[in-house]
Protein backbone atom coordinates (compact mmCIF):
# COMPACT_ATOMS: atom_id res chain seq x y z
CA UNK A 1 0.00 0.00 0.00
CA UNK A 2 1.13 3.57 -0.70
CA UNK A 3 1.18 5.60 2.50
CA UNK A 4 -0.33 9.07 2.83
CA UNK A 5 1.94 11.93 3.92
CA UNK A 6 1.13 12.64 7.55
CA UNK A 7 1.54 16.39 7.01
CA UNK A 8 -0.90 16.70 4.15
CA UNK A 9 -3.82 19.08 4.72
CA UNK A 10 -7.11 17.29 5.36
CA UNK A 11 -8.83 19.22 2.59
CA UNK A 12 -6.39 17.80 0.05
CA UNK A 13 -6.62 14.16 1.12
CA UNK A 14 -9.39 13.26 -1.30
CA UNK A 15 -10.68 14.63 -4.55
CA UNK A 16 -14.28 15.91 -4.98
CA UNK A 17 -17.17 13.47 -5.02
CA UNK A 18 -18.30 12.06 -8.35
CA UNK A 19 -21.79 10.85 -9.21
CA UNK A 20 -23.18 8.36 -11.69
CA UNK A 21 -26.88 9.11 -12.01
CA UNK A 22 -28.09 9.23 -8.41
CA UNK A 23 -25.51 6.82 -7.03
CA UNK A 24 -23.04 8.21 -4.50
CA UNK A 25 -19.34 7.72 -5.14
CA UNK A 26 -16.70 8.78 -2.63
CA UNK A 27 -13.23 9.49 -3.95
CA UNK A 28 -10.81 7.85 -1.54
CA UNK A 29 -7.02 8.21 -1.39
CA UNK A 30 -4.31 5.86 -2.63
CA UNK A 31 -3.75 3.09 -0.12
CA UNK A 32 -7.49 2.41 0.31
CA UNK A 33 -8.83 -1.15 0.45
CA UNK A 34 -12.49 -2.10 0.12
CA UNK A 35 -13.06 -4.54 2.97
CA UNK A 36 -16.72 -5.42 2.39
CA UNK A 37 -19.94 -4.13 0.85
CA UNK A 38 -23.43 -5.49 1.50
CA UNK A 39 -26.78 -4.48 0.01
CA UNK A 40 -30.49 -5.04 0.54
CA UNK A 41 -33.18 -4.23 -2.01
CA UNK A 42 -35.53 -3.04 0.74
CA UNK A 43 -34.44 -2.21 4.28
CA UNK A 44 -35.24 0.07 7.19
CA UNK A 45 -32.45 2.17 8.66
CA UNK A 46 -32.84 4.14 11.91
CA UNK A 47 -30.55 7.06 11.04
CA UNK A 48 -29.05 8.59 14.23
CA UNK A 49 -29.86 12.31 14.37
CA UNK A 50 -28.77 12.93 17.94
CA UNK A 51 -26.45 11.53 20.61
CA UNK A 52 -27.17 8.66 22.96
CA UNK A 53 -28.52 10.35 26.09
CA UNK A 54 -30.84 9.46 28.96
CA UNK A 55 -30.87 5.82 27.94
CA UNK A 56 -31.94 6.33 24.33
CA UNK A 57 -30.81 7.59 20.94
CA UNK A 58 -32.78 9.92 18.70
CA UNK A 59 -33.24 8.45 15.22
CA UNK A 60 -35.23 9.03 12.04
CA UNK A 61 -36.32 5.96 10.06
CA UNK A 62 -35.58 5.68 6.34
CA UNK A 63 -36.70 2.87 4.04
CA UNK A 64 -35.53 1.73 0.62
CA UNK A 65 -32.50 0.08 -0.99
CA UNK A 66 -29.61 0.08 1.48
CA UNK A 67 -25.87 -0.38 0.96
CA UNK A 68 -23.18 -0.54 3.63
CA UNK A 69 -19.51 -0.38 2.64
CA UNK A 70 -16.36 -0.45 4.79
CA UNK A 71 -12.89 0.63 3.71
CA UNK A 72 -9.52 0.66 5.42
CA UNK A 73 -6.91 3.29 4.59
CA UNK A 74 -3.16 3.12 5.01
CA UNK A 75 -2.93 6.43 6.88
CA UNK A 76 -0.50 6.46 9.82
CA UNK A 77 -0.56 9.76 11.68
CA UNK A 78 -3.88 10.94 10.21
CA UNK A 79 -6.52 11.56 12.88
CA UNK A 80 -10.25 10.91 12.65
CA UNK A 81 -11.10 14.54 11.91
CA UNK A 82 -8.68 14.48 8.96
CA UNK A 83 -10.37 11.28 7.77
CA UNK A 84 -13.87 12.73 8.01
CA UNK A 85 -13.36 16.33 6.81
CA UNK A 86 -12.84 15.59 3.08
CA UNK A 87 -15.76 13.16 3.08
CA UNK A 88 -18.01 15.80 4.63
CA UNK A 89 -16.89 18.24 1.95
CA UNK A 90 -17.75 15.75 -0.78
CA UNK A 91 -21.24 15.20 0.64
CA UNK A 92 -21.89 18.94 0.82
CA UNK A 93 -20.68 19.39 -2.75
CA UNK A 94 -23.08 16.65 -3.86
CA UNK A 95 -26.03 18.53 -2.33
CA UNK A 96 -26.40 16.69 0.98
CA UNK A 97 -27.23 18.56 4.19
CA UNK A 98 -25.55 17.47 7.41
CA UNK A 99 -28.21 16.70 10.02
CA UNK A 100 -25.98 15.46 12.85
CA UNK A 101 -22.26 15.14 13.56
CA UNK A 102 -20.35 14.14 16.68
CA UNK A 103 -17.13 12.65 18.02
CA UNK A 104 -16.96 9.72 20.42
CA UNK A 105 -17.57 11.56 23.74
CA UNK A 106 -20.30 13.83 22.29
CA UNK A 107 -21.96 10.91 20.48
CA UNK A 108 -22.34 8.93 23.67
CA UNK A 109 -19.25 6.71 23.42
CA UNK A 110 -19.91 3.03 24.00
CA UNK A 111 -23.72 3.30 23.95
CA UNK A 112 -23.89 5.22 20.67
CA UNK A 113 -21.45 2.90 18.90
CA UNK A 114 -23.49 -0.18 19.82
CA UNK A 115 -26.80 1.55 19.20
CA UNK A 116 -26.23 2.09 15.50
CA UNK A 117 -25.70 -0.32 12.60
CA UNK A 118 -21.99 -0.97 12.14
CA UNK A 119 -20.33 -3.73 10.12
CA UNK A 120 -18.59 -6.13 12.57
CA UNK A 121 -14.85 -6.47 13.05
CA UNK A 122 -12.49 -7.03 11.37
CA UNK A 123 -14.00 -5.39 8.26
CA UNK A 124 -14.97 -2.26 10.22
CA UNK A 125 -12.91 -1.37 13.29
CA UNK A 126 -14.30 1.21 15.72
CA UNK A 127 -12.18 2.42 18.62
CA UNK A 128 -14.71 3.18 21.38
CA UNK A 129 -12.73 6.26 22.43
CA UNK A 130 -11.78 7.61 19.00
CA UNK A 131 -14.45 7.73 16.32
CA UNK A 132 -16.56 10.34 14.49
CA UNK A 133 -20.06 10.04 13.08
CA UNK A 134 -21.92 12.09 10.49
CA UNK A 135 -25.48 11.83 9.16
CA UNK A 136 -26.63 13.69 6.05
CA UNK A 137 -29.76 13.77 3.91
CA UNK A 138 -30.78 14.80 0.42
CA UNK A 139 -34.51 14.57 -0.22
CA UNK A 140 -35.57 10.94 0.33
CA UNK A 141 -31.94 9.77 0.51
CA UNK A 142 -29.89 9.49 3.69
CA UNK A 143 -26.26 8.59 4.33
CA UNK A 144 -24.17 8.10 7.42
CA UNK A 145 -20.42 7.95 7.86
CA UNK A 146 -18.47 6.61 10.80
CA UNK A 147 -14.68 6.88 10.82
CA UNK A 148 -12.19 5.46 13.30
CA UNK A 149 -8.64 4.17 13.33
CA UNK A 150 -6.14 1.71 14.72
CA UNK A 151 -2.45 2.48 15.21
CA UNK A 152 -1.64 2.55 11.47
CA UNK A 153 -4.97 2.27 9.63
CA UNK A 154 -8.00 4.47 9.16
CA UNK A 155 -11.45 2.88 8.83
CA UNK A 156 -14.50 4.33 7.07
CA UNK A 157 -18.03 2.98 6.87
CA UNK A 158 -20.61 4.48 4.53
CA UNK A 159 -24.30 3.60 4.86
CA UNK A 160 -26.60 4.69 2.02
CA UNK A 161 -30.36 4.26 1.99
CA UNK A 162 -33.02 5.44 -0.40
CA UNK A 163 -33.23 6.01 -4.15
CA UNK A 164 -29.82 5.83 -5.79
CA UNK A 165 -28.16 3.55 -3.25
CA UNK A 166 -26.13 0.96 -5.15
CA UNK A 167 -23.35 -1.47 -4.21
CA UNK A 168 -19.62 -1.19 -4.80
CA UNK A 169 -17.42 -3.92 -6.30
CA UNK A 170 -17.02 -6.80 -3.86
CA UNK A 171 -13.98 -8.85 -3.06
CA UNK A 172 -15.26 -12.33 -2.22
CA UNK A 173 -17.48 -14.78 -4.06
CA UNK A 174 -19.83 -15.05 -1.09
CA UNK A 175 -20.29 -11.30 -0.94
CA UNK A 176 -20.74 -11.01 -4.71
CA UNK A 177 -23.65 -13.44 -4.58
CA UNK A 178 -25.50 -11.07 -2.23
CA UNK A 179 -24.95 -7.85 -4.11
CA UNK A 180 -26.12 -7.73 -7.72
CA UNK A 181 -25.17 -4.93 -10.10
CA UNK A 182 -22.12 -2.74 -9.49
CA UNK A 183 -22.66 1.03 -9.51
CA UNK A 184 -19.67 2.54 -7.71
CA UNK A 185 -16.19 2.44 -9.20
CA UNK A 186 -13.60 1.77 -6.50
CA UNK A 187 -10.11 0.22 -6.61
CA UNK A 188 -10.15 -3.58 -6.81
CA UNK A 189 -7.62 -4.53 -4.17
CA UNK A 190 -7.24 -7.54 -1.95
CA UNK A 191 -8.95 -7.27 1.44
CA UNK A 192 -6.81 -7.09 4.53
CA UNK A 193 -7.93 -7.78 8.07
CA UNK A 194 -6.87 -6.09 11.27
CA UNK A 195 -3.91 -8.02 12.65
CA UNK A 196 -4.80 -9.96 15.79
CA UNK A 197 -2.11 -9.79 18.45
CA UNK A 198 -2.87 -12.66 20.81
CA UNK A 199 0.25 -12.22 22.88
CA UNK A 200 -0.51 -8.88 24.60
CA UNK A 201 3.17 -8.61 25.53
CA UNK A 202 3.39 -6.69 28.82
CA UNK A 203 6.47 -4.86 27.55
CA UNK A 204 4.51 -2.94 24.93
CA UNK A 205 1.05 -2.87 26.55
CA UNK A 206 1.50 0.64 27.95
CA UNK A 207 2.72 2.11 24.66
CA UNK A 208 -0.16 0.52 22.75
CA UNK A 209 -2.77 1.86 25.17
CA UNK A 210 -1.15 5.31 25.08
CA UNK A 211 -1.28 5.17 21.26
CA UNK A 212 -5.06 4.76 21.43
CA UNK A 213 -5.34 1.03 20.78
CA UNK A 214 -7.82 -1.28 22.44
CA UNK A 215 -5.50 -4.03 23.72
CA UNK A 216 -6.73 -7.54 24.46
CA UNK A 217 -5.51 -8.99 27.76
CA UNK A 218 -5.23 -12.45 26.26
CA UNK A 219 -3.55 -14.15 29.23
CA UNK A 220 -6.62 -13.79 31.47
CA UNK A 221 -8.39 -17.03 32.35
CA UNK A 222 -12.10 -17.50 33.07
CA UNK A 223 -13.80 -20.83 33.60
CA UNK A 224 -16.25 -21.76 30.84
CA UNK A 225 -19.44 -19.64 31.14
CA UNK A 226 -18.12 -18.18 34.42
CA UNK A 227 -17.75 -14.49 35.14
CA UNK A 228 -15.07 -14.60 37.84
CA UNK A 229 -11.41 -14.18 36.92
CA UNK A 230 -9.44 -17.26 37.93
CA UNK A 231 -6.78 -16.92 40.62
CA UNK A 232 -3.23 -16.36 39.51
CA UNK A 233 -0.78 -13.66 38.54
CA UNK A 234 -1.31 -12.32 35.04
CA UNK A 235 1.59 -10.42 33.43
CA UNK A 236 -0.81 -8.23 31.45
CA UNK A 237 -2.57 -7.07 34.65
CA UNK A 238 0.75 -6.40 36.38
CA UNK A 239 1.86 -4.27 33.43
CA UNK A 240 -1.49 -2.48 33.28
CA UNK A 241 -1.49 -1.77 37.01
CA UNK A 242 2.09 -0.44 36.86
CA UNK A 243 1.15 1.89 34.01
CA UNK A 244 -2.01 3.13 35.76
CA UNK A 245 -0.13 3.71 39.00
CA UNK A 246 2.45 5.76 37.10
CA UNK A 247 -0.30 7.71 35.32
CA UNK A 248 -2.96 8.41 37.96
CA UNK A 249 -4.64 11.09 35.83
CA UNK A 250 -5.44 8.64 33.03
CA UNK A 251 -8.66 6.61 32.91
CA UNK A 252 -9.24 3.34 31.12
CA UNK A 253 -12.21 1.16 30.24
CA UNK A 254 -12.21 -2.62 30.40
CA UNK A 255 -14.51 -4.06 27.72
CA UNK A 256 -15.60 -7.70 27.86
CA UNK A 257 -16.30 -9.76 24.72
CA UNK A 258 -17.78 -13.23 24.21
CA UNK A 259 -18.25 -15.67 21.38
CA UNK A 260 -21.64 -16.01 19.66
CA UNK A 261 -22.95 -18.93 21.73
CA UNK A 262 -26.23 -18.07 23.42
CA UNK A 263 -28.44 -14.98 23.44
CA UNK A 264 -27.19 -11.44 22.93
CA UNK A 265 -28.58 -10.24 26.27
CA UNK A 266 -26.96 -13.11 28.13
CA UNK A 267 -23.61 -12.57 26.43
CA UNK A 268 -23.63 -8.84 27.09
CA UNK A 269 -24.31 -9.52 30.77
CA UNK A 270 -21.56 -12.16 30.93
CA UNK A 271 -19.01 -9.97 29.15
CA UNK A 272 -19.75 -7.04 31.45
CA UNK A 273 -19.42 -9.25 34.53
CA UNK A 274 -16.04 -10.50 33.32
CA UNK A 275 -14.82 -6.94 32.75
CA UNK A 276 -16.09 -6.00 36.22
CA UNK A 277 -14.22 -8.98 37.71
CA UNK A 278 -10.98 -7.76 36.12
CA UNK A 279 -11.68 -4.24 37.38
CA UNK A 280 -12.19 -5.57 40.91
CA UNK A 281 -8.90 -7.49 40.73
CA UNK A 282 -7.07 -4.28 39.82
CA UNK A 283 -8.71 -2.50 42.75
CA UNK A 284 -8.25 -5.25 45.34
CA UNK A 285 -4.80 -6.56 44.47
CA UNK A 286 -3.06 -3.59 42.88
CA UNK A 287 -4.70 -0.67 44.74
CA UNK A 288 -5.96 0.97 41.56
CA UNK A 289 -8.59 3.64 42.40
CA UNK A 290 -12.05 2.60 41.26
CA UNK A 291 -12.60 5.99 39.62
CA UNK A 292 -9.66 5.29 37.29
CA UNK A 293 -11.18 2.27 35.56
CA UNK A 294 -14.62 1.52 34.08
CA UNK A 295 -16.01 -1.86 33.03
CA UNK A 296 -18.44 -2.58 30.18
CA UNK A 297 -19.44 -5.56 28.04
CA UNK A 298 -20.51 -5.90 24.42
CA UNK A 299 -21.20 -9.64 24.19
CA UNK A 300 -20.58 -10.99 20.69
CA UNK A 301 -21.09 -7.68 18.84
CA UNK A 302 -17.40 -7.06 18.06
CA UNK A 303 -15.73 -10.34 17.03
CA UNK A 304 -12.09 -10.41 16.00
CA UNK A 305 -12.53 -13.47 13.80
CA UNK A 306 -15.28 -15.85 12.71
CA UNK A 307 -17.20 -17.70 15.43
CA UNK A 308 -17.58 -20.75 13.18
CA UNK A 309 -14.58 -22.62 14.64
CA UNK A 310 -13.53 -23.44 18.23
CA UNK A 311 -10.30 -21.50 17.67
CA UNK A 312 -12.25 -18.46 16.50
CA UNK A 313 -14.62 -18.57 19.45
CA UNK A 314 -11.66 -18.77 21.83
CA UNK A 315 -10.06 -15.67 20.27
CA UNK A 316 -13.33 -13.76 20.52
CA UNK A 317 -13.65 -14.44 24.27
CA UNK A 318 -11.53 -11.68 25.77
CA UNK A 319 -11.32 -8.53 27.89
CA UNK A 320 -9.79 -5.47 26.24
CA UNK A 321 -8.43 -2.31 27.81
CA UNK A 322 -8.51 1.13 26.23
CA UNK A 323 -7.73 4.65 27.41
CA UNK A 324 -10.85 6.80 27.71
CA UNK A 325 -9.67 10.19 28.98
CA UNK A 326 -6.85 12.20 30.49
CA UNK A 327 -9.00 14.04 33.04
Amino acid sequence: MRRLPTTVCAALLWAPLAQTGQALTLDLPPGTTTNISTSETLARYPLPIGPFANGQMQTRAYEGPMVQTAWQIDAPGVNTLQLLAPLRAQLLQAGYSVTFECDAPACGGFDFRFGTMIIPEPEMHVDLGDYRFLAATKGPQAVSLIVSRSAALGFVQLTQIGEGAAPVPLLTAAATARTGQIALALPQTSPTSIPIDTTSAPSDLASRIAAGEAVALDDLVFASSASTLSEGTYPSLVALADWMTSNPDLRVALVGHTDASGSLAGNIALSRQRAQSVRQRLIDRYDIPGAQVDAEGVGYLAPRVSNLTPEGREKNRRVEVMMTSTD
